[in-house]
C-alpha cells in the first residue's frame, strides 16, 4: 500500500471509525469514544512503524484524544470531547502567536521548512492567519456544542472542521506563492 495512504488514513480514519461507531450505535457519544480512542492509539503506532518517529501533531492529537476521552469515559459527560477541539486549536494558535512575540521564533516555519521556502514576511502573514483560523474554530465549537444537540456536533466535527480547515488552507495558496523563495 503506498504511504501516503497509509498516513491519509492513520490521520482521518480514527474521525471516520468514530462517526461510523456513532451512528451504528444508535447515536451514543460515550458509547463512540472508545472506537475514537482505540483508533486514535492504532493510528500513532502505524505512523511510527512507517516513520521510525511521529511528528508532533499526531502525538499531541493522540495525547489529547486519549485524556479528553479517557475523562468523558470516566464520568461519562461528553463535555471534555466537547472541549477538546477548542483547546486544541487554542494551544495552536497561542503557540505560533507565543512562538513569534516570545521567543522571535516561527514555530510554523520551523514545522514547515522542509517542505515550503518562503520569505521571512510570507511565514509571519501565514503564521497569523493560522492563529486567527484556530481562534476561529475554537469559537465556532464552542457556538456549536453550546447551542445545538450531540448530533449537530459529531457532523460538525467530522464534516464542517475538515472542509474548513482545507477550502482555508486552499486559500492560502497566493500569499505562498506570492513570497515563495526562487530556488537558486
Amino acid at each position: 500500500m503506498n504511504k501516503s495512504l497509509v498516513k491519509f488514513i492513520a490521520d482521518f480514519g480514527p474521525l471516520l471509525i468514530f462517526f461510523v461507531v456513532y451512528y451504528n450505535g444508535d447515536k451514543n457519544l460515550i458509547g463512540a469514544i472508545p472506537a475514537l480512542v482505540i483508533a486514535t492509539l492504532i493510528a500513532t503506532v502505524v505512523l511510527y512503524i512507517l516513520d521510525k518517529k511521529i511528528p508532533y501533531l499526531p502525538i499531541i492529537g493522540c495525547l489529547l484524544i486519549c485524556v479528553f476521552g479517557g475523562l468523558t469515559i470516566f464520568f461519562k459527560n461528553p463535555i471534555f470531547i466537547y472541549l477538546k477541539p477548542t483547546i486544541i486549536n487554542i494551544i495552536f494558535a497561542f503557540i505560533l502567536i507565543g512562538g513569534k512575540v516570545f521567543f522571535n521564533k516561527n514555530f510554523l516555519k520551523l514545522f514547515f521548512k522542509g517542505s515550503l521556502k518562503m520569505e521571512d514576511m510570507g511565514w509571519n502573514k501565514l503564521t497569523y492567519r493560522w492563529a486567527v483560523f484556530f481562534l476561529f474554530l475554537a469559537v465556532l465549537n464552542e457556538a456549536i456544542w453550546r447551542t445545538q444537540g450531540e448530533e449537530i456536533w459529531v457532523n460538525f466535527k467530522v464534516w464542517g472542521i475538515l472542509p474548513l480547515t482545507f477550502i482555508f488552507t486552499a486559500f492560502q495558496i497566493p500569499l505562498i506563492k506570492k513570497y515563495k523563495k526562487n530556488e537558486e
